[in-house]
């Protein structure tokens, strides 16, 4: 059985995130996703406009996935030891950046491979976030 494993915010869900998930079921028997905290995203200077627990509950619910934790931090790694998971699924928008390199040297000695997706144009959870706030301001 080949587990895999992605994580995000996964806030305001959208064609992107069901790209990734769909594509990443298709290469693996069991998906695993990690949600990223609220206090994991204040860290990053952000805010969620939808709750952790209400996030985990979408992506859960998504066909593609087979189950959902919280990623309480940014270390893949450590997610690794706890899951074992064997294929890691990531937006190339990571690729060739060093801390990625970094952390794929790490996963090729316990033999994780790590597949990076095409992130889909035109839409991202910051973009929709902004188009909603233009959207509001101008009905006011």
């Amino acid at each position: 059985m080949i587990i895999g494993y992605t994580s995000g915010v996964y806030d305001l869900f959208h064609i992107g995130h069901l790209n990734l998930l769909r594509n990443a079921k298709g290469m693996c028997d069991k998906l695993v996703v990690g949600i990223t905290t609220d206090e994991l995203v204040s860290y990053k200077l952000k805010k969620a406009v939808i709750p952790h627990n209400e996030r985990m509950e979408i992506v859960r619910s998504n066909k593609f996935v087979d189950s959902v934790v919280p990623q309480e931090d940014m270390d893949k790694f450590e997610m690794w030891k706890k899951l074992k998971f064997d294929v890691m699924f990531v937006g190339d928008d990571w690729y060739k950046t060093e801390k990625w390199e970094e952390l794929e040297e790490k996963f090729k000695k316990v033999g994780v491979r790590i597949i990076f997706f095409p992130y889909t144009k035109g839409t991202s959870s910051t973009l929709l976030s902004e188009t909603l706030k233009k959207l509001r301001n101008e009905e006011l």
